[in-house]
């Protein structure tokens, strides 16, 4: 026996929204196997479960394809003191920064991590969230990278969540390899990949590609060991300066580039020639008071995909709604409302690599949000409200 949905405003999300009112979905074994409007339902689903949705909107559960949500401690003391007038430089020297949640990350056992981190998928899942991709990068040593992606494997066994993991122990470089960035890449970013792909721990592998953080010519070594274990890359690109991160990242095929504030216009004709994904990210540029935002326009014109995700993390984006990063993305980016909701479903699973969800198709997963909402353009449009009814996670209702 399956779940019958009825009197459904179905977006389905193909060609557009592909809006389809008083429909009905009927669901089985976790997949979606019929779709059809709700006065002619065959009659081998008459006998499942059903739920009479009231024109309520049905779309695919959201998904969440760039975010930082296991680590340890908070910032929120930092953040006082910067609208005090503390500058970041001062945070950092004062052993603050992102050196703070390296330090509560590595005295973290992986029970602690799961418990700091619980909540924060709650509130994710609250908001629509079915699909979550998380790194790791708060480690920065062997064993503490390891112990965050275990830690974040086992958040499926303890919440209705789709997690997919991904490997960033090149996030940033930790006190004892400053000055050193390549032997850090030697000796604990590929060491580290290694080992984690050896335990299963990982999905795909990403990099902050930056004059803060690693050159192109490092992610370059990172990334050729990750295609020689057959594992996708993604990048942080472009964020602070141009770096023609994007360009790299798209010459090793990869899945998405994000952030790309100062992406560049050789980055963007190989990221179109890759159909490399680009994920947007609202929630850094709000709370890092940025002004250049990224070029939405050029990446339109160009046929390239986006993505947004909420890049939850302790110190530049601790945000966890994907629909107030929709509305961020509208409001700051113009991004419009159809590609707000493709960025959190269709595109964003493209942007993890995933064929199996992000649309309302029959033979694909039945990972479906029931909204109080008549149209899908309320979702960006509501600021801070998440009007989900009904959270649905392989035909199975968590909410």
């Amino acid at each position: 026996m399956g779940t019958l949905l009825t009197h459904a405003t179905l977006a389905t999300m193909e060609d557009g929204y592909g809006l389809r009112p008083d429909a009905a979905l009927a669901m089985e074994m976790g997949k979606i196997v019929w779709i059809g409007a709700t006065d002619a339902i065959p009659a081998a689903y008459a006998g499942y479960d059903s739920l009479h949705c009231e024109g309520r909107l049905v779309t695919p559960g959201l998904i969440d394809c760039h975010s930082h949500v296991v680590f340890a401690g908070d910032r929120a003391q930092e953040f006082e003191a910067r609208l005090n007038g503390a500058r970041y430089e001062d945070i950092a020297r004062a052993g603050g920064g992102i050196l703070s949640t390296v330090r509560a990350t590595r005295a973290a056992s992986e029970a602690d991590l799961l418990a700091q981190s619980l909540p924060r998928v709650d509130m994710m899942a609250a908001s629509g969230t079915t699909t979550v991709e998380i790194k790791s990068g708060y480690g920065l040593d062997i064993a503490s990278e390891i112990t965050m992606l275990r830690a974040a494997r086992r958040i499926p066994g303890l919440r209705r969540m789709n997690v997919v993991t991904t490997h960033l122990a090149a996030h940033a470089i930790p006190p004892e390899y400053q000055g050193r960035a390549d032997d850090y890449v030697d000796q604990v970013a590929i060491p580290s990949l290694h080992a984690a792909h050896s335990d299963g721990l990982i999905d795909a592998v990403d990099a902050f590609c930056e004059t803060i953080a690693f050159t192109p010519a490092q992610v370059d070594r990172l990334f050729t060991a990750a295609r020689h274990l057959d594992l996708p890359v993604k990048l942080h690109a472009e964020q602070l300066t141009n770096s023609e991160g994007a360009a790299l990242a798209a010459r090793h095929g990869a899945l998405s580039a994000d952030h790309l504030e100062h992406l560049s216009e050789t980055g963007i004709a190989a990221m179109a020639r890759s159909q490399t994904i680009a994920v947007i990210l609202p929630g850094a540029y709000y709370t890092l008071r940025d002004t250049i935002p990224p070029p939405i326009a050029r990446l339109r014109d160009a046929g390239i995909k986006m993505a947004i995700a909420t890049d939850c993390n302790p110190g530049s984006s601790p945000m966890t709604s994907l629909p107030l990063a929709m509305n961020m993305a509208c409001t700051l980016f113009r991004i419009t409302p159809l590609e707000a909701l493709l960025g959190t479903t269709i595109h964003a699973a493209s942007a993890l690599g995933l064929t199996d969800r992000g649309t309302l198709t029959i033979g694909k997963r039945s990972d479906i949000c029931i909204w109080d909402a008549n149209h899908p353009a309320e979702l960006s449009y509501r600021i801070g409200a998440t009007p989900l009814r009904h959270r649905i996670i392989g035909g199975v209702f968590d909410t």
